[in-house]
């Protein structure tokens, strides 16, 4: 079965990503692309400037390019990402969301769209980082007595939310298999005469730098050792290629709020 896909955020590093992919993958097909207003954009085709042709144009049009569209996958941002997912209500179109930094209330936006279209929505798109979550469920169960828990999180310098969306799944994932309360527990800084370290905390460290794509590294650390989870992503085609991944899954499905370990089926 070939898919239709629409693309949001074309003109993002995200955007290049899903157009290569979805140009290699010969079960889908590019069927709309679509940017910002006043997007340079607009109007031409979105991969020509990457080789990668096609007899799309990208418009700034939500309504216009869901038509006849089986899925719309969507990289941008939280003010974006709540549009886009207004206008695929509208249009019953499946909606795959990798846009991280949304605040408790888009968070509740997506769940009460899910009751009319199925939604894909996951911190992270990519299939490693999904199973890393998995095993980290199975190490904080063995490992949650004498050892301290630690995130830690390296992003290129143009992220503007921290910690990752990732991160914070790591973390929900973690304090979720130990019973704890990751809003009640979580540590996001520290700084000057911080006492000892509470050992039901979880701690959070960001880094910020270069073209970092996506480093992630779950701690345990007890006495006389450390055991180390470690993802690291060296190029943006391993988000592509798991939403596509989620994008194919999609078809068929009843309304819902997915994510990634459905798609692979690791719950």
């Amino acid at each position: 079965m070939t898919v239709q896909i629409a693309i949001a955020g074309v003109s993002g590093r995200m955007g290049r990503a899903l157009i290569e992919a979805v140009a290699a993958d010969a079960n889908c097909v590019l069927h709309a692309a679509i940017d910002r207003p006043a997007s340079p954009l607009l109007g031409v085709d979105p991969g020509a400037a990457w080789g990668v042709t096609s007899s799309v144009r990208v418009t700034d049009l939500p309504a216009d390019a869901l038509r006849g569209a089986q899925v719309l996958i969507d990289f941008t941002r939280p003010e974006a990402s709540l549009n886009y997912l207004d206008a695929c209500v509208n249009a019953g179109v499946p909606l795959v969301i990798g846009t991280t930094g949304f605040d408790d209330q888009g968070k509740a936006n997506i769940a009460v769209a899910a009751r009319h279209i199925p939604v894909v929505f996951a911190p992270n798109m990519s299939v490693g980082v999904n199973l890393l979550m998995k095993l980290a469920e199975i190490a904080a169960q063995v490992l949650e007595d004498g050892y301290d828990i630690e995130i830690i999180e390296a992003h290129h310098r143009h992220k503007i939310d921290a910690p990752s969306g990732t991160a914070l799944g790591l973390g929900q994932a973690v304090a979720g298999a130990i019973g704890r309360d990751l809003a009640k527990c979580a540590v996001f800084g520290r700084e000057g005469v911080t006492g000892e370290r509470d050992p039901q905390t979880i701690g959070f460290a960001t880094v910020r730098g270069g073209d970092i794509v996506g480093d992630h590294t779950l701690l345990f650390a007890g006495v006389g050792e450390r055991v180390e989870l470690t993802h690291k992503a060296s190029s943006r085609a391993t988000f592509a290629q798991g939403a596509l991944r989620a994008a194919k899954w999609l078809q068929g499905r009843a309304p819902g709020l997915y994510d990634m370990r459905d798609v692979l089926n690791l719950k």
